[in-house]
Order: C-alpha cells, then sequence, then structure tokens
C-alpha cells in the first residue's frame, strides 16, 4: 500500500494536454512545467467555479509559496488530470493541494502545494478573500 496521494483525495479535476515543449531532453515532462499545471488548474476553478475576472478583477490571486514532489515520470502526448482541492482557506490566502495523474492511474505522478495571497490588483495590498471565490473555495476544502 502506498502513502501516494489518490484521486479520491481531490475534489476538482482538469484535463490537460501535455505539450511538444514540455518534455526535456530525457524525454519527460521536465519538472518546470508541473508548476504551470498548478497554476492553470487553480486559476481554472477560480474563474469557472468562483467567477474570477482575471482581466477587470480588482482582487487577484498571487502565488506567495508553491512545491512539488515527483513520483513517476509523464511524456508528450499525454493527456493528464490535474486533481484540485483547498487544504487550507485563511481570510487572505488559500492553500491549493493539487495532484497530477496519468490517465487512469489512481496514485499521482507529482503533488504539491500551491499558495495564492489575495491581493487589491492596483496596490498590491493583501486583501480579504472576496466572498464568491471564499464560497467556491470552500467548496472543494478538505476535510482533516
Amino acid at each position: 500500500m502506498s502513502d501516494l496521494p489518490t484521486r479520491d483525495q481531490y475534489a476538482y479535476f482538469l484535463p490537460i494536454q501535455t505539450r511538444w515543449m514540455d518534455n526535456d531532453a530525457y524525454g519527460h515532462v521536465n519538472n518546470v512545467a508541473y508548476y504551470s499545471y498548478f497554476d492553470t488548474v487553480a486559476n481554472h476553478y477560480l474563474i469557472h467555479r468562483g467567477g474570477l475576472d482575471i482581466e477587470n478583477s480588482p482582487v487577484i490571486g498571487v502565488v506567495a509559496e508553491s512545491q512539488c514532489t515527483y513520483r513517476s515520470p509523464l511524456a508528450y502526448p499525454q493527456l493528464i488530470e490535474a486533481g484540485l482541492r483547498v487544504d487550507f482557506l485563511g481570510n487572505r490566502s488559500v492553500q491549493y493541494g493539487i495532484a497530477i495523474f496519468a490517465p487512469g492511474a489512481n496514485e499521482c505522478a507529482a503533488y504539491g502545494r500551491f499558495v495564492h495571497v489575495f491581493v487589491n490588483r492596483t496596490s498590491n495590498k493583501a486583501v480579504l478573500v472576496p466572498p464568491p471565490l471564499r464560497t467556491a473555495l470552500e467548496g472543494i476544502l478538505r476535510e482533516l
């Protein structure tokens, strides 16, 4: 039995097509691409479930921290799935738990965390998580 995160521990999934440029010289997805996948699933959720308007919203999420543990390789042209959950929801920030899965795999190929701090777009000062985003984030909050 493994201690790797499994699909049932995530509440929201986004299929992501790997790209040719994601592969490195060794023929697998390079580590930096995983951070792009993390950013993609978190922002997709905020836009589609929280109503975030990335061009006009007065409040935006900026990345304050990210971390990834790699467990097994992926490679272009795989279609992968990014799993998302909220591990912590504060007044001004959220910590997501994210895992990347190969098609049909129950255990993840990589997993980690991603922290957004919500700031005023103009002043760049931390602000409260806006109510529509908070409601969406509460919807995928992990029960510990």
